[in-house]
């Protein structure tokens, strides 16, 4: 069953550096993007950076895209074993990659807030100070925000690339120190945005304590933080079992941190809410792809041959967090949190992909990733463009009548909502038929019945927006719709029309998926 997906050995690698680097392309495109960028922010005016920094990102984003489908034949190991190349990471490259194209025509649209974007004009002017409130028509915008991007999407390739542990632990750092800044950049709501900033290090904080305690009792019973070597170390009983069981849960704890599973989701909303929107989109599904794959590579690659001792506490977790994601998004008045707490719901969903431990949950996972980075940054682009005189229309009182004012908007929100509720013909359909009918082939059942419940409760939520914008007149202060938003609306349109393809014709990234996850890790 698990035996097509656990890591499999690559037998004589040849060891030379040009093909090394040509396998390492994607990463070092990035990195090279990320200095490049900081250089520019370093020397030149204020008004090149503004138009040079955002081709600069996405430039590199989309060269990086092309160097991982020229890879897409790659499978070896690099860098004395620390760095792995193959389906399943070239795949979430790729994706990380795309989402991350889509968030830079998100950030750099700077027709919605008056003449500057979602981004502050200068991060260090503190909220209450005199020019705070100059600031938000400023046209001025904190470029920064493209090179800590590119950073921080540097660390996600790495990340799900890394085959050692401490590897691993460098490359999250890389991915999570950018987003905590990024966090704490919005244009309005300057406290709320700093304290977004703030609670997103902390959660970080706790994720990387929880992971690098883990990597010491791994190491302290394997003597190696080599993925490979602590799958055969795992595969012998021995004295120190205590410390590979307690090693497995400190990493499988730091992990779901990242992934934002419960009971470890407790500031995500706060994060999601505060964070200016575009990077909130950024976060929502680059950082969830970069996370689940580097859950699926530990416990796939190193613990693959305990598959029966960690399957019950994956069966755990995921209930937790479809339960909790689904109830507590009932009670929420703000869309962005709303919309956080079903991105912990789907978390959950996306844990019975692992929980059912064969090829086809890997490949289901795989599949969902994509279908859900897509509409979820469309879904948080439209967000961005509803707005009321104070900003982003952010209780659900004030999206009443939004079909009455834009049908065309409401109608392509409305979708992506019941994509997000998996209604048949969305992507949201096909993903989760596709870790669940994996989970019960891997004999989960009980676990695909609670999904299913969970997902009939999390279906009310989504419908109760679409009635308040189709069923309700609008308020006084109803919403306000920006009609100039070029980069958003492709943006969106980019997304939304990805979550129809892949619900009306999902059979060719399915097999791609399929592909990806039949040729397994290596190691």
């Amino acid at each position: 069953m698990a035996q097509h997906i656990l890591a499999q050995s690559t037998q004589g690698t040849i060891d030379v550096p040009a093909i090394q680097y040509s396998a390492l392309s994607p990463i070092i495109i990035v990195f090279g993007v990320a200095l490049a960028g900081v250089l520019i922010d370093a020397f030149a005016p204020a008004k090149a950076r503004r138009g040079i920094q955002p081709l600069l990102a996405a430039a590199g984003f989309a060269a990086a895209f092309v160097a991982v489908v020229l890879l897409h034949t790659r499978r070896q190991v690099l860098a004395a074993g620390s760095l792995a190349i193959d389906g399943p990471t070239l795949f979430m490259e790729g994706a990380i990659l795309a989402f991350a194209l889509l968030a830079v025509l998100l950030v750099a649209e700077r027709r919605l807030d008056s003449s500057g974007g979602a981004i502050v004009a200068s991060a260090a002017i503190t909220p209450g100070s005199p020019g705070a409130t100059a600031q938000r028509s400023s046209a001025g915008v904190q470029t920064e925000v493209y090179p800590l991007m590119a950073f921080s999407v540097a660390g996600m390739l790495l990340f799900v690339s890394s085959n050692t542990l401490l590897i691993m632990f460098v490359a999250l750092e890389i991915l999570s120190l950018p987003l905590y800044l990024l966090a704490g950049l919005a244009r309005r709501r300057r406290l709320l945005s700093q304290e977004a900033a703030m609670k997103y290090f902390l959660l970080g904080s706790f994720s990387s304590a929880f992971f690098i305690y883990g990597l010491a009792f791994i190491y302290g019973y394997a003597g190696s933080v080599n993925l490979g070597r602590i799958a055969d170390a795992a595969g012998m009983v021995g004295a120190n079992d205590t410390y590979l069981y307690l090693g497995m849960a400190l990493l499988g704890v730091g992990l779901f941190f990242k992934i934002g599973a419960a009971p470890f989701h407790s500031w995500t909303p706060d994060v999601y809410q505060g964070a200016p929107t575009p990077i909130t989109a950024f976060m929502a599904a680059g950082t969830k792809v970069a996370a689940f794959g580097a859950l699926l590579r530990v416990f796939y690659v190193s613990f693959g041959g305990l598959r029966w001792d960690w399957r019950p506490m994956v069966w755990i977790i995921a209930i937790l967090t479809m339960v909790v994601g689904a109830v507590l998004a009932l009670t929420q008045r703000d869309i962005k949190r709303m919309l956080a707490y079903s991105a912990v719901a789907h978390a959950g969903f996306l844990l019975t992909g692992l929980a059912a431990a064969n090829s086809d949950g890997l490949s289901g996972s795989l599949f969902y990733l994509v279908a859900y980075g897509f509409t979820t940054i469309a879904a948080f682009g439209l967000v961005t463009m509803v707005r009321t005189g104070d900003g982003e229309a952010s209780d659900l009182s004030q999206w009443q009548g939004l079909g009455r004012r834009s049908p065309v908007l409401a109608g392509i929100f409305a979708f992506l909502l019941l994509a997000l509720a998996g209604i048949p013909l969305t992507s949201g359909f096909t993903g989760k038929f596709a870790v669940f009918q994996a989970a019960v082939a891997g004999d989960a059942t009980p676990l695909v019945v609670v999904a299913l419940i969970t997902s009939a409760i999390a279906a009310f939520f989504y419908v109760r927006v679409i009635v308040l914008m189709f069923f309700q007149e609008p308020g006084a202060d109803g919403p306000i719709i920006v009609t100039r938003p070029t980069l958003t609306y492709a943006a969106v349109g980019i997304g939304a029309i990805m979550t129809l393809l892949l619900g009306v014709a999902p059979q060719p990234l399915l097999e791609l998926a399929g592909t990806a996850a039949t040729s397994g890790f290596v190691r």
